[in-house]
Formats: structure tokens, C-alpha cells, sequence
């Protein structure tokens, strides 16, 4: 019993001593550190978020919406580890693994790389017994973050795409509430990293690289496909020349509703399962009438009803900011409108009565 708590505890050391050599300051194991800046993930002023040596970059095809804010994701592991290619499920990653998401808003959408408020970064740290959520609520001067367990709201402003001002209240989720989403079985799991969202052209400094092959390139990923052609690959919901309407439409229902919405998720209950590979048409909605009616339904009758968005409840719930109707129920205030808008031309496409 002794030698096995002295080869853990020198197991933990070697990984601690590991991320203190590469600069960054973590130690998965214990208890998270106050301030955002204290981990080193990030050089210079810590609001431009550029990310020190190791620190990758990463997005994904179909992001999900949170009040129309923007997010700047990256991935850590301790040097010599790497995360193991999984085709279908996210990826497994070592211990020691960090996903870093940085919630911000521009001040004016039409230029992107101006002026910005960093609002939220969630870290998920991958710990010996599973992974971990922190999150750091960033101050007003924009020159740390804090860590932060209970939530918190705050209004957001900016200039929209239309050049209409905006604003939202923005709501920080608490340890809890991360569960809620992450939850993937009995496990709490992260959401993005799976190999048809990775699976894109990103811009790095260097120069444009699809994700899956930086990622092994790095050391990051082992197992991928040489070729990503023989990867899966979501949509981009907003892009046409990356699917067609029904692809589109269901990889935004996957990454906004599926994390949830799938067998093993805490919304299986509902026998929803909104998957992009699922193709079970009643289990993905179709002419499906719930399981529990009354607010959240709309007083309407099935999930998807094909040609005849005013009836389909998906449509309504994803279309409402009423507590007691809304899907995703966290996360966001306001209403994708461009989601709303692609999930309605979906339904009305598609053939079929459920009368």
C-alpha cells in the first residue's frame, strides 16, 4: 500500500514538474488556482490571449450559440501525452489535458479583431478521477480573470452584424449547471472535441493547417487518419458549400441540443435523440408526440412536424426565451435567430404528414 501511494504521489510530481517546465503552472490534482493569469497559458496582456508554447489553438465547424458570443478555444496537454482519435465519441485525453474557452464580445461584430470585452474562461481539466470545470469571471479592466463557483450575470453590449446596437444579460453557469450539459452517461465529458468538429482548415500563425493533422503533427492526437478526408466532418451551419440543408440543419441540432438529447444524456429520457448520425426519424423527432406535454410544448402536438414548422415543438422551444419552454435551457437569453431561421427552412422541406 505505501509503494503504491509513493508511485502515485511521484506520478503526480512528474506530471506537476512537467508543466512547470513548459511554463505553464497546473497541477491537475489540486485545487484550482485564483486568478486566470497564475497557469501561464497565455503571454503578454493576458485580454489578447496569445496563447504561450504548447498552447494550441483550436474551433469547431458548428460552434454552439451562447447569446452570439464569440469564443477563442484552446488545448493543453503536459508534454509527451497526447489525446487517443476516437471516429464517433470526443476524444480521450490524458490527465493533465486543459480545454481553455474564452468568452468575448467585439464591440462591433463587423470587425471582429477591434476592440473586444472579455467576459468568461472555462477551463476543463482532465484529473486522474475525470474532468474538472473552473470558471474565471474577468474584471472590468480586462487585465485578469477570477475563479468563480457560484455563477454570475452581467449585461453585455455590442454593435450587431446589422450595425443595430444589442444587448444581453449574460449569465455565467456554476459548477452545476457545467455538469448539466457535460454529463455523458454516468461521466462528465467535454463536448467540442470529437473528430467531425475538429475536422476543418484552421488559420494558424504559421499558416492554414486542417485541425486533425496539426493536432497529431503536435503530438497532440495519435490515431487519426493521415488523410482527414476519412475523418467524419460536420457542416457549418451558415455555409452552404459545406453540406446541404439537412446537414446543416442537423449539426446545429447536434451541437446546441445533442449534448443533451442523445441516449446516454441527462435529455434521453425524452427518447429525443438529435445526433447528426442518428437516423431513426421518430427518435429524431418526427411526428414524435413527448413524453411530458403542458408549457413547454406550445400546446402543440409533436417535436417535428415535416412541411409545418408552426407545429413542430422544437421549433417553438428553440425559438423562445420563456425559463419554462426554452431549449437549450442554459446558456443562452436570447435567440439564435440565424439557427431559428435554418431549423424552420429545414422543417418546412421536409416531406411527410403527421395528421
Amino acid at each position: 500500500m505505501l509503494r503504491s501511494f509513493v508511485w502515485i504521489a511521484s506520478v503526480l510530481a512528474a506530471l506537476f514538474t512537467t508543466a512547470c517546465s513548459q511554463g505553464i503552472r497546473l497541477d491537475p490534482q489540486a485545487e484550482p488556482l485564483p486568478k486566470l493569469s497564475e497557469y501561464g497559458f497565455f503571454k503578454g496582456k493576458l485580454a489578447a490571449l496569445a496563447p504561450a508554447e504548447g498552447v494550441l489553438p483550436y474551433d469547431l465547424n458548428t460552434p454552439l450559440f451562447t447569446d452570439y458570443a464569440h469564443k477563442a478555444r484552446f488545448v493543453w496537454m503536459p508534454k509527451g501525452t497526447s489525446a487517443k482519435y476516437n471516429a464517433d465519441e470526443t476524444f480521450e485525453f490524458p490527465e493533465g489535458a486543459v480545454l481553455i474557452k474564452n468568452f468575448y464580445y467585439p464591440a462591433d461584430f463587423r470587425k471582429p479583431e477591434g476592440e473586444r470585452r472579455v467576459v468568461e474562461t472555462r477551463l476543463l481539466v482532465r484529473a486522474a478521477d475525470g474532468w474538472k470545470a473552473h470558471t474565471y469571471v474577468w474584471n472590468e479592466e480586462q487585465t485578469d480573470a477570477h475563479l468563480e463557483v457560484a455563477g454570475e450575470e452581467t449585461v453585455v453590449s455590442w454593435v450587431h452584424y446589422d450595425g443595430k446596437p444589442r444587448k444581453a444579460d449574460y449569465i455565467v453557469p456554476n459548477r452545476n449547471q457545467c455538469k448539466g450539459c457535460h454529463i455523458f452517461g454516468k461521466t462528465q465529458l467535454p463536448i467540442g472535441p470529437k473528430a467531425r468538429n475538429l475536422n476543418k482548415t484552421f488559420a494558424y500563425a504559421d499558416g492554414n493547417e486542417n485541425q486533425l493533422v496539426r493536432w497529431t503533427k503536435m503530438g497532440y492526437l495519435t490515431g487519426a487518419p493521415a488523410d482527414p478526408k476519412l475523418a467524419p466532418r460536420l457542416a457549418v451551419y451558415d455555409d452552404p458549400s459545406t453540406g446541404t440543408l439537412d446537414e446543416r440543419a442537423r449539426a446545429w441540432l447536434e451541437i446546441n441540443c445533442a449534448h443533451c438529447h442523445n441516449p446516454k444524456g441527462p435529455g434521453g429520457t425524452s427518447g429525443l435523440n438529435l445526433l447528426a448520425s442518428n437516423r431513426d426519424e421518430t427518435a429524431f423527432g418526427f411526428c414524435k408526440h413527448p413524453i411530458a406535454a403542458g408549457r413547454g410544448s406550445g400546446n402543440l402536438e409533436v417535436d417535428i412536424h415535416p412541411g409545418k414548422p408552426e407545429k413542430s415543438i422544437l421549433l417553438y422551444r428553440i425559438a423562445s426565451t420563456d425559463p419554462g419552454a426554452m431549449m437549450p435551457e442554459l446558456g443562452r437569453t436570447t435567440v439564435h435567430e440565424e439557427g431559428v431561421a435554418l431549423i424552420r427552412e429545414w422543417i418546412a422541406s421536409l416531406q411527410g404528414d403527421c395528421d
